[in-house]
């Protein structure tokens, strides 16, 4: 089975959704990440796998749910830390992070035969999954992160292998961001504490 692994920051003010600030306050911005993470994990948490782990920069809070193992992030940039969380695995492993509260545990069951990658394009230009049946941090070192062409990058560090992909998705980083994603996923944590959230933010 498959090791399912979310890469996340502990949702503090100021940490967390900066881009969301404004029309939200660096609290409510805090608020929306907390969301959206507690989303991503009961997805993960209601998805068949052989472990789940949350390799995460800071400290475990209450939205945590039980049987997930939670290592630290490594030092480094981004591709190192994302090269070190399939580093942790022996087997197959589907990396997402905390930004698509809209994730399913559909979108997370994943079937290897015949398979070598898994690739999930986010429409900023980014990736929101990453699968690898054999865990190879060399494929993901290097790659720029956080850039409109990180996608195309990392797709291309798999060029050689057999790669299903996944339907795209669209990130929470802006606000219009937040609308959209609340849109497709009407009945989560995400949605509901956008829609408390939304009348202070004078939206």
């Amino acid at each position: 089975m498959t090791t399912l692994l979310v890469i996340a920051k502990e949702p503090r003010p100021g940490r967390v959704k900066t881009r969301l600030t404004p029309p939200f306050t660096p609290e409510e911005a805090a608020a929306l990440a907390e969301a959206s993470l507690a989303d991503t994990l009961e997805a993960v948490a209601r998805t068949p796998a052989r472990r789940r782990v949350l390799v995460l920069d800071g400290a475990p809070g209450p939205w945590l749910p039980p049987g997930f193992e939670v290592v630290a992030q490594c030092a480094g940039g981004l591709d190192e830390r994302l090269a070190a969380a399939f580093a942790g695995c022996d087997g197959p492993a589907l990396l997402v992070g905390m930004d698509t509260p809209q994730v399913t545990p559909e979108l997370l069951t994943v079937d290897w035969a015949g398979c070598d990658a898994y690739f999930g394009p986010a429409e900023d230009g980014g990736f929101w999954a990453l699968g690898l049946a054999e865990p190879d941090p060399a494929r993901l070192r290097g790659v720029p992160m956080s850039t409109p062409h990180t996608g195309a990058v990392q797709r291309e560090r798999l060029a050689d292998l057999r790669v299903r992909q996944l339907p795209n998705l669209r990130d929470v980083d802006t606000a219009d961001d937040a609308d959209l994603v609340a849109q497709a996923a009407p009945g989560g944590h995400f949605a509901t504490t956008l829609a408390r959230l939304i009348p202070a933010a004078g939206r």
